[in-house]
């Protein structure tokens, strides 16, 4: 059975109610103000400078890890919630009205991005931030909840995280999320599952109407859950084609979840934009991913978590596909394949981003190149080269402190001394 060939709602119409509803999930009324025109989840100068904050971070050693200086003695004067100017002390005049932050004996970064997320709540969100993720995309909500949240962080920035939304996944078997919107409801009568080109299209064309600004789909099967087995392969090459197809028709691109090499060759090879997982990705594929400028989000946090499960089974497959992969992370790297952090954080419970870098150490990367998946290198994914990922003039005034040299143990990351969030000391 086929889903009927209806046009896609329009996300004119039933966007602002979708998010007033997402947002009472979520735990907030924020979104209930209507998003832009065009539904991206692009954040702009505009929105930031709204909301923005006025301060001057002063003293302290600034890390840019897009060049890896180091400044001693440095201040970062961020108005209006965008970096105004950076550099050694007395380089330049901050007004009198700004707040002064005190970072004396302490390092400044910019803000961590979580390019892979599953955020719920507010207090969720809240919780990223404060945790040192002050960008982040979703990994998809199951009830729209992350576009209520990248909302509320463009009216409140101090209370999430600037996030890029993907709203719910892209699977075979939707269950309760068939009731998130009106028109996914006719899947669900689809005896195979979300599997024809039509049913395929119906979920993207559905997110994007209600802002979505990327897909979120699968390969395989889930390794957090004892029952499936991460290996088995969920959608062909043909049905992964017909997604990316769809966001591709919107100008959006699309976020795999896979672990198996032939599942995450399908993947790549559909022209995916970001492999998400991919414990057992090979070779041949990373030489496939290196050539297409394909990212690889390992989620090293996540796999590594299954370990520590009271469930044998899990355990056993943390304990298993840890190290397989760490090897496939710093293979990645060396070929040169684009890596972002991402903690894969989910169910309540959201890990520091630090403990990805931290991991991205473990399997080899150099400390610079590690902290760049948390910085520079996931701001080139989620498309903020030019707003998140450094501090600079014009970009967004987002930072932690943090106390000792990550450069020299890049575990000071997962406990920010202090998180700036839009030129708001938190």
């Amino acid at each position: 059975m086929c889903v009927e060939a209806t046009p896609p709602p329009s996300g004119r119409l039933t966007r602002r109610g979708v998010l007033a509803g997402a947002a009472a999930l979520a735990g907030t009324m924020a979104a209930a103000a209507p998003a832009a025109a065009d539904g991206t989840g692009t954040d702009t100068a505009h929105d930031t400078r709204r909301a923005g904050g006025r301060l001057l971070i002063r003293g302290g050693s600034l890390l840019d890890p897009a060049t890896g200086a180091v400044v001693e003695d440095a201040a970062v004067l961020v108005l209006d919630g965008i970096v105004h100017a950076a550099g050694p002390h007395g380089s330049f005049t901050a007004p009198r009205d700004v707040e002064v932050l005190d970072a004396h004996g302490r390092w400044i970064l910019p803000g961590l991005i979580d390019a892979h997320i599953h955020l719920s709540t507010a207090a969720e969100a809240r919780d990223a931030v404060r945790k040192g993720a002050t960008s982040a995309r979703s990994g998809s909500t199951a009830f729209y909840q992350d576009i209520a949240v990248r909302e509320l962080a463009r009216h409140s920035p101090a209370l999430a995280p600037r996030l890029t939304a993907a709203g719910v996944f892209v699977t075979p078997d939707l269950g309760d999320t068939v009731l998130a919107d009106p028109d996914l409801t006719p899947l669900a009568r689809l005896k195979e599952g979300v599997r024809s080109a039509e049913a395929l299209r119906r979920v993207v064309e559905v997110n994007l109407a209600r802002g979505a600004d990327v897909i979120k789909t699968r390969v395989n099967e889930r390794a957090g859950l004892p029952e499936q087995d991460p290996l088995t392969q969920v959608y062909s090459h043909e049905q992964l084609s017909e997604i990316v197809a769809a966001a591709r028709r919107r100008g959006k691109g699309v976020l795999c979840h896979s672990y198996s090499e032939q599942g995450c060759h399908d993947a790549v090879t559909a022209g995916v934009r970001s492999l998400e997982h991919g414990a057992f990705v090979g070779e041949r594929t990373l030489g496939e991913m290196r050539r297409r400028g394909t990212f690889f989000t390992p989620t090293l946090t996540a796999i590594a978590g299954l370990a520590d499960s009271p469930d044998p089974v899990l355990a056993e497959r943390g304990r298993t596909y840890l190290p397989v992969l760490k090897r496939a992370v710093l293979a990645a790297y060396e070929l040169g394949v684009p890596l972002a952090a991402g903690t894969d954080s989910s169910g309540g419970t959201v890990r520091p981003i630090g403990r990805e870098v931290e991991l991205m150490r473990a399997a080899g990367l150099p400390a610079l190149d590690a902290i760049r998946t948390a910085t520079t290198g996931a701001a080139r994914l989620l498309g903020l080269e030019r707003t998140a990922g450094r501090l600079a003039r014009g970009f967004a005034g987002d930072a932690i402190l943090v106390d000792g040299d990550p450069l020299a143990d890049v575990t000071v990351l997962k406990q920010p001394v202090r998180v700036v969030r839009a030129g708001f000391a938190l």
